[in-house]
């Protein structure tokens, strides 16, 4: 019996099948006797709930058809702007007449000027996608495996890599205002500049840097745009599968898993060690779980208070990995004000869709989805006190510090700051359109690292 894999639908219904109901139970034991005792279960894909498809005037057979074939002719049509990118970063721009530009020069041009400077912290991930026209992710993570010649150390196939990449980039919902293909193209950046980092990179291996790559760029794949929570108060097939436990993490880990396999990107390895490699992914995607914040973080400051760090051990680079991850996916506040304005917005603003919905069908409002109670500026500075500051305060003594750390610090301190004011100044104009509401007490006042004017 050959790995079990979950083809993506053409629209998803809300009644299930026999069939998917077998599969989901089959599904659910997380391993099968396939091949090899114990092969990891690959999944694949389509747990997107509730996806309207209204684009396609015909019948759902032919509907079906026709999405298949814009698939195909979406992957082919990136595959020949990647080529051309290519070509143009290696200095051999084409001029044959009539050739498939996409993308003419001066885009191009300004693209790949911008990945020459990728290892800067104020790189515009906004701008890049833009210019790549919204092939960032893939485009960033071919030149990343460049630069670091994973290509030539693992011997992988051009062709299969492309593959690969552009599924997982497809498999990103672009609908999503934050969990979409731009977030995952920025956490890869932010991973690249902490995989720089002296106190790291003098230390991982090829193997560590793909890993830490490949699992910046699929953490969040096939992301549904609602959070663990709502999925198991609306009995979502995912939250049943998964026993409600870090059930978005997991579904990220197995779909990534089945587009490995399904590329073959990695067939022409050992079995043993392209399975070790799929279980090391699985293991960086689940430690982005936020509700295993507490666990990572004290055994991140116990390390540190005990000075007992050793990189030279295999296992010691994994945490440290996984802590670089944990860091890059939650490092929005630590980017400069324009751009972590810009994402703070999108991150509400999803909240705020999930809260809709939950009112829509008479469910309990998830904290920070309401979209008249939970303002963006309390939101952020909730979400810096109690998640991003602990974190980063410790990876700031890792460093020791380095520069990259101190330009961050200093970032999340103004940003703090700038909601503190924004949330303040919304407190008082609230309290001049309702003047029957008590004089409250100024915003922030009291809270430890926070300035009101």
């Amino acid at each position: 019996m050959s790995c079990l894999t979950i083809q993506r639908c053409g629209a998803v219904t809300c009644k299930r099948s026999e069939q998917n109901a077998i599969q989901v139970r089959m599904l659910a034991d997380g391993r099968l006797n396939a091949g090899h005792a114990g092969v990891l279960l690959a999944e694949r894909r389509g747990s997107y709930p509730l996806i309207d498809l209204h684009i396609l005037k015909t019948s759902a057979q032919q509907g079906e058809v026709e999405s298949g074939t814009r698939r195909k002719v979406k992957r082919l049509l990136s595959f020949q702007r990647y080529c051309h990118a290519s070509r143009l970063l290696r200095g051999l721009v084409p001029h044959t007449p009539g050739s498939l530009h996409l993308l003419d020069d001066d885009y191009l041009g300004q693209a790949g000027h911008m990945l020459s400077k990728v290892g800067t912290w104020n790189f515009d991930i906004f701008l890049f996608d833009r210019l790549t026209n919204g092939n960032s992710l893939v485009t960033l993570m071919c030149h990343l495996f460049n630069v670091y010649g994973l290509i030539h150390h693992f011997q992988l196939d051009m062709v299969k890599l492309h593959r690969f990449l552009g599924m997982v980039q497809e498999d990103y919902h672009s609908q999503n205002p934050y969990h979409n293909a731009v977030h995952a193209a920025d956490v890869t950046q932010a991973m690249y500049c902490y995989l720089k980092e002296p106190k790291l990179a003098e230390q991982l291996s090829p193997l560590d840097v793909f890993l830490g790559l490949m699992a910046a760029a699929s953490h969040d794949v096939d992301h549904p745009g609602v959070n663990q929570p709502f999925l198991i108060k609306t009995r979502h097939h995912l939250a049943s599968l998964y026993q409600n436990t870090s059930v978005l993490e997991r579904h990220h880990w197995r779909s990534t898993v089945g587009m490995l396999r399904e590329s073959g990107l990695l067939s022409h390895l050992p079995a043993d060690m392209w399975q070790d490699m799929e279980q090391q992914l699985g293991s960086l995607i689940l430690a982005t779980d936020i509700s295993r914040q507490n666990e990572f973080l004290l055994t991140f400051r116990e390390h540190l208070d005990n000075q007992d760090l050793d990189l030279q051990l295999a296992s010691h680079r994994h945490f440290m990995l996984q802590i670089a991850l944990k860091c890059a996916d939650i490092c929005n506040p630590c980017r400069a004000w324009e751009l972590s304005r810009q994402w703070s917005e999108r991150v509400c603003e999803e909240f705020y869709r999930q809260g809709d919905l939950e009112r829509k069908f008479d469910l309990e409002i998830s904290p920070m989805c309401n979209q008249q109670a939970d303002s963006v500026p309390a939101n952020q500075i909730g979400f810096i006190s109690y998640i991003v500051e602990p974190l980063f305060e410790e990876w700031y003594r890792f460093t020791e510090p380095s520069l990259l750390s101190q330009t961050m610090m200093g970032h999340l301190h103004k940003n703090k700051a700038c909601w503190s004011r924004l949330r303040y100044a919304q407190t008082s104009l609230e309290t001049q359109t309702h003047p029957q509401i008590d004089k409250l007490e100024p915003e922030g006042e009291g809270e430890e690292g926070e300035s009101v004017p």
